[in-house]
């Protein structure tokens, strides 16, 4: 089953509302005279700017604009080269000593004075050690030395050099101003009490826009562009329609319009299109009650139909994935456990479980390519027995569902599509799936002590080859414990004008900071 790109007006309406109306109507409002507006779109409104609750999309690209790093990384097509952002100068004095000093000029809003240590010391211990779903980016942090007001050092409980690509340029590691956020109360959510970047936030249109504008106060580099607008558009083909409408100036696209989009770019558009670190997997809740059995899991793991999703959602542009690990990479993992698909082994060990008539739910976001996995994994556990009812969740729901927090539910969920951005080292892509991440990110239930230990021992070794068999034998865990089917990385597509030149992070999220005019 492969899913059709439209551009027809229709289907934009239907699936955009008013906004897209809107957007699609008349022409397009270029950047204005001096070319100073550049205009972008997200796929899900913002939630949390507090770096310590960070959840989605704009969650994780605004803070990037208001708040500074001590390093920043840049594209992932070049590598993901990392360079110093708000540290003037940053250096390992010993395996477990890291120092920094900042650059002048670096100032908070709202009259809260310059960025100084102190606000690297609180920024990253109020994160390490807490119930942040960001806290393994610290877990190796023992504390932060303050030297004086612009310098200080990180010690480090042991050994851990990825530290430098794990939590310094990503969302744990905005610096926050600790005078602002006491003031506040500890913590926000979408008004940021103090900011300090080349961006402020200026204006929140709830569902529809996100408006930045140039930061006066702003010391360093100059941006490109003096206003950002961010259109909230969740439906990928709407956003196409919206694009080739010149409503902005870049998007994300489906996987499934790559070849309708190589074959008919849209005019004065180049097409991005590279290997992601975005993982995609089917979560089996392993303590809902009809899938407590661990014969009942593996039937799933059997019954699916991995060359069907690949082809059928992603138009053969992806591998079925062997483990959460990219491929491709020194760490990547040679096979899944379970490689062959086997219907009548998926209905023997049904029927050795003692279960007939099994009927599952199975909860997916709404864009079009989780839509079309669902229903590809609903027909094939359908032929061994098993009725799979797929529901379609909007984003704040269904990030909720898992979430412990929010009540029981994330007990007996059952069968959930979920797919993160990865990170550039294994452990990264590992860390969801611990003990303590059950009812934060860990929904299929795996407790497994075993996996624990390697993931502590990952962090600290030193030699690749050691490293890898770590890595490859927590992928075993995973799949042995019937909690989980790999399904795919999947590539990243993006579409923008050709007068642009982006900066897309290895997550997947666009850095407009750091874009040029090409």
């Amino acid at each position: 089953m492969t899913l059709e790109w439209r551009t027809d007006r229709r289907g934009l309406l239907k699936a955009g509302g008013t906004l897209l109306a809107g957007l699609a109507a008349g022409p397009r409002i270029a950047w204005s005279a001096d070319g100073d507006t550049l205009r972008l779109r997200a796929t899900a409104d913002l939630q949390v700017l507090d770096p310590k609750g960070i959840i989605g999309e704009l969650d994780d690209i605004i803070p990037r604009c208001t708040q500074v790093t001590l390093v920043r990384l840049g594209d992932m097509r070049e590598d993901n080269p990392l360079s110093n952002y708000a540290a003037e100068k940053i250096e390992w004095l010993d395996p477990q000593k890291l120092a920094f000093t900042l650059r002048d000029g670096l100032t908070w809003n709202n009259g809260f004075g310059p960025v100084t240590a102190e606000d690297v010391k609180f920024s990253f211990e109020r994160i390490a050690g807490s119930d942040s779903a960001w806290a393994y980016q610290f877990e190796k942090l023992d504390h932060v030395e303050v030297k004086d007001a612009k310098s200080g050092i990180l010690h480090l409980k042991s050994p851990f050099k990825p530290i430098m690509v794990i939590g310094l340029p990503y969302y744990g590691g905005h610096i926050v101003c600790k005078a602002a956020v006491e003031k506040a109360g500890g913590s926000y959510t979408t008004s940021i009490p103090a900011q300090c970047g080349p961006f402020l936030l200026d204006k929140w249109e709830q569902n529809q826009k996100v408006t930045l504008v140039s930061n006066p106060d702003w010391k360093l580099e100059k941006p490109a562009f003096s206003k950002i607008e961010y259109y909230v558009v969740t439906d990928d083909q709407a956003a196409l329609l919206a694009y080739e409408a010149d409503s902005f100036d870049f998007t994300r696209a489906a996987n499934s319009a790559a070849k309708q989009l190589k074959a008919n770019p849209p005019k004065g558009a180049k097409i991005i299109e590279a290997q992601s670190t975005r993982y995609v997997w089917l979560t089996i809740n392993m303590n809902a009650e009809p899938l407590k059995d661990a014969r009942v899991r593996q039937a799933i793991q059997y019954a699916y139909d991995g060359d069907a999703v690949v082809q059928g959602a992603y138009d053969g542009l992806v591998t079925r994935a062997v483990g959460v690990v990219q491929p491709g990479t020194k760490f990547a993992r040679e096979k899944n456990i379970i490689a062959t698909r086997d219907v009548e082994k998926a209905k023997a060990l049904l029927a050795e479980a003692g279960v007939s008539d099994l009927s599952l739910k199975l909860y997916c976001q709404t864009d079009s390519t989780q839509q079309a996995i669902a229903q590809i994994i609903q027909a094939s556990l359908g032929e061994a027995g098993i009725t799979v009812e797929i529901q379609p969740t909007e984003d704040a729901a269904y990030w909720a569902l898992g979430d412990k927090t929010q009540g029981d539910r994330y007990k007996s969920i059952e069968l959930v599509l979920m797919n993160f951005a990865g990170g550039i080292d294994p452990t990264e892509n590992l860390v969801w799936f611990r003990p303590d991440q059950i009812g934060v990110y860990n929904w299929s239930f795996f407790d497994s002590k075993e996996f624990e230990d390697l993931y502590q021992k990952g962090l600290v070794e030193q030699d690749d080859a050691k490293r890898k068999e770590i890595f490859n034998k927590m992928e075993d865990l995973m799949e042995q414990s019937g909690g989980f089917i790999f399904i795919c990385f999947e590539p990243y597509l993006a579409v923008h004008d050709d007068n642009l030149k982006p900066v897309v992070l290895a997550d997947g999220h666009p850095n407009p900071v750091l874009f040029t005019k090409a």
